[in-house]
């Protein structure tokens, strides 16, 4: 298989492609910029390829984001809504990052950034397998209680629906919960509302 061959492969089976796995595989960089002349495939943000014709998704939108920005979590609304726990279609991909890092530059998908201390960040989270990609996302009792510490951004409405369908569809143990809004310093504030759900 030629590497123009096992890109447009990679590209069906995960969605997003990054030019240094790529190379890892044997692919020249040569060949990434013919498939991109061409019209083959799609030059998102530096060093991340996409097909053209790639049905746009919010999976495919959260696999991007994941190919593109390294060490990144997936959170708050995009979790939330990825575990059907907000009633927002967000537009943006929602990523934690350690407070050290920069903002990424890249311009697709459209992020929204939060940074957090370690143990916010590494608290509650898991990697899912979205588009053939590995993406770290927050747990659900994460991004309840991170939309609970983030809920000025939010709006305490969106943080009060969480909460409310992570306790109708047990998306999670009250221990799990428990623990990440200790993790985030909101138990003060999220212990009454999921009390009084109870």
């Amino acid at each position: 298989m030629n590497g123009a061959e096992l890109v447009t492969r990679l590209l069906e089976r995960q969605g997003a492609v990054r030019t240094r796995d790529l190379e890892r595989l044997g692919v020249a960089r040569s060949t990434l910029t013919e498939l991109v002349s061409t019209g083959r495939i799609e030059r998102i943000a530096s060093g991340v390829y996409v097909s053209p014709d790639a049905p746009l998704s919010a999976d495919q939108s959260i696999a991007e984001a994941a190919t593109a920005v390294s060490n990144a979590v997936v959170c708050l609304l995009t979790a939330l809504s990825y575990y059907d726990l907000t009633e927002a279609n967000p537009t943006s991909v929602w990523l934690a990052l350690a407070r050290d890092r920069r903002r990424p530059t890249k311009g697709y998908p459209p992020l929204e950034i939060v940074w957090m201390s370690e143990p916010a960040l590494s608290h509650g989270v898991v990697t899912r397998r979205i588009r053939g990609v590995d993406v770290r996302m927050t747990t659900p009792a994460k991004s309840v209680a991170d939309a609970y510490k983030y809920r000025g951004r939010l709006g305490g409405e969106a943080a009060l629906y969480a909460l409310r369908r992570y306790v109708e569809t047990r998306a999670g143990t009250l221990d799990e919960l428990w623990r990440a809004a200790e993790v985030c310093r909101v138990t003060r504030v999220l212990r009454p509302h999921a009390e009084a759900l109870l």
